[in-house]
């Protein structure tokens, strides 16, 4: 048959299977799913949204069968494209399986770990743990528009928070490829759940399992080395970076080339107490020390260190207003609605030429500016004094480690501190995150004026000596606006150029990259490389083991998107 004919065929065989409501075929229905949150877009055949474990596993052997490529997408939140197409030169057809509908959450031994579906969120963890006094690995950035944990996985996401690292298991449930083209499911949950794929997905789905079936494992459900790791400041590597070996294996840090149904983890109580310090000051050498006495002599590691630049802060301020009041006052459980709602209003808007592109953008931003200052008295007062601003958060023991350290430390450094109430803490954390999308929508603003965005997310090394940018003359003189924020303590930087008006941005990109390249630094530390990064050769190979065929995922990293990796080959 040609492949003309087989398609509505394969469109039948999948609606037969999840019903007409859960398959999309039409484009403009189907842009929330093939578009990215932030970026990529490609066409595809068809979205599917199956309801169950087997349901997926009954979707891939269709598309299997059929000869598509697949693309298996949770929330679609990644900032690099790696959950969606990317341009529409693939050589079969692609079938996007989004996972959403399943987002069952298990807890297993005492609530210490959980077993996570592939549509279930961070958001939905936070939320079943806190009966337990336990949380989840991750829990702020992402967690805030409905990340999901296997995507977290996937990706080996995260690691912001300093006692934990990026996110990482050896225990998950997954279908691979193999290069006869065979579809196979793996059960590496260390879980007694049957033999036959369809006893494994419906037992785990339907918790058909005792607390003697479960093995007590000693495969890592967490990064449990990391803590030890971001302590060796004078080592000549970054702490984390998504092409670190350590810590690709199977489904951790696979990026799609593996169809994930479900992954077990660690989870971590709750402190019984925390502290936020708001830290500022003019000199980037005043920060680069205190984390390396904070490290080096601390009994108890730091939460996180979120670092800001004055001139991020005052983006953020304007520009991220409306997402930090959804979340002040409604919550971040509000967002993922709030992110359906916009793209809604995006393609209505597109359909009409005399309407500007990203009408819910400016909408929101035009209103953000009825309400009154959001941001707290003091951190105000730093905001106008210092360039650079630093939010410690601590708990436990560390709470007066860092009260004694700090009234110490300031006696004679540039700078100063203070205290955040509980209030202020919330909201000096919130102002932090909502800094990425705040540079999105400033552009979205003023892009008339200005060239193309561009966006680095790097990992400098341990050891070095210079965290902040200080870009040679002639390359600051291609930007119009910079814009730094990142997770000091392990030197993960998201360093973020408006350029001036006809600047190439791929070639001013590749130049800084090569100014990394050349002081041992790796990217991308935590976004992986969807389409806007290419895989190294360590990382390539990784995909290549888990999928021989290509079927899963093709063209992520800028690697092949021919079937068996034929343009390899050649």
């Amino acid at each position: 048959m040609t492949e003309a004919a087989t398609q509505p065929e394969l469109i039948n065989r999948l609606t037969t299977l999840v019903g007409s409501t859960y398959i999309l075929t039409n484009p403009t229905k189907m842009q929330p799913f093939s578009k990215g949150f932030r970026f990529g877009f490609g066409s595809a055949l068809a979205v599917v949204r199956p309801g169950s474990l087997l349901e997926i596993w009954q979707v891939l052997q269709v598309c299997v069968d059929a000869n598509v490529a697949i693309i298996m997408q949770a929330a679609n939140t990644g900032l690099t494209g790696g959950s969606t197409p990317d341009g529409d030169d693939y050589d079969r057809p692609i079938v996007i399986i989004n996972t959403m509908r399943i987002d069952q959450i298990q807890l297993i031994n005492d609530a210490r770990q959980i077993i996570g579906l592939p549509g279930s969120t961070l958001f939905g963890l936070e939320e079943v743990l806190a009966p337990y006094g336990r949380e989840p690995h991750s829990v702020i950035g992402s967690s805030c528009i409905g990340a999901s944990i296997v995507g977290g996985v996937c990706n080996n996401s995260g690691g912001a928070l300093v006692q934990r690292g990026p996110a990482y298991t050896e225990l998950s449930l997954y279908a691979q490829i193999h290069d006869d083209g065979e579809l196979e499911l793996v059960n590496n949950l260390d879980i007694d759940l049957g033999v036959t794929p369809e006893e494994i997905l419906t037992n785990l789905e339907q918790q058909r399992y005792q607390a003697a079936d479960i093995n007590q494992s000693e495969k890592r459900a967490s990064d449990n080395e990391y803590h030890e790791r971001v302590r060796e400041i004078d080592a000549d590597t970054p702490s984390r970076f998504n092409n670190d070996g350590r810590r690709l294996h199977e489904s951790s840090g696979c990026a799609g080339k593996l169809a994930v149904f479900a992954v077990r983890i660690d989870t971590y109580p709750i402190a019984a107490k925390q502290q936020v310090f708001y830290v500022g000051t003019n000199d980037a050498q005043v920060l680069a020390t205190m984390r390396r006495d904070i490290l080096s002599t601390f009994k108890t590691l730091p939460v996180s260190g979120e670092y800001l630049h004055r001139d991020c802060y005052e983006v953020s301020k304007k520009y991220g207003k409306d997402t930090f009041l959804v979340i002040d006052k409604l919550g971040s459980k509000y967002i993922p609605k709030l992110f359906g709602l916009k793209r809604t209003v995006d393609r209505f808007a597109d359909r009409l030429p005399f309407l500007p592109k990203k009408m819910s953008d400016r909408v929101m931003q035009y209103l953000s500016y009825c309400w009154p200052n959001h941001l707290p008295k003091r951190m105000e007062a730093y905001s106008a004094q210092y360039s650079h601003h630093w939010i410690l958060e601590m708990d436990n023991d560390g709470v007066d480690e860092a009260r004694a350290y700090l009234q110490q430390f300031f006696e004679t450094a540039e700078g100063s501190y203070f205290e955040c109430t509980p209030e202020e803490s919330e909201k000096a954390i919130l102002h932090r995150f909502v800094a990425g999308g705040a540079i999105g929508r400033y552009h979205i603003m003023n892009g008339q004026m200005l060239g193309a965005m561009m966006t680095v997310d790097v990992a400098l090394r341990r050891n070095d000596a210079v965290w902040f940018e200080e870009l040679p003359p002639e390359v600051d003189a291609l930007i119009a606006d910079k814009f730094y924020y990142g997770h000091l303590f392990c030197h993960v930087m998201h360093q973020n150029y408006v350029l001036k008006k006809g600047v190439d941005a791929k070639q001013l990109k590749q130049q800084i990259l090569a100014s990394f390249d050349a002081r041992g630094a790796e990217y991308p530390a935590e976004h992986n490389v969807g389409h806007e990064y290419a895989a190294k050769a360590d990382l390539k190979s990784f995909y290549k083991a888990l999928d021989p065929t290509n079927t899963f995922n093709p063209g992520i990293g800028k690697t092949s998107k021919l079937k068996h990796w034929s343009e390899d080959k050649q």
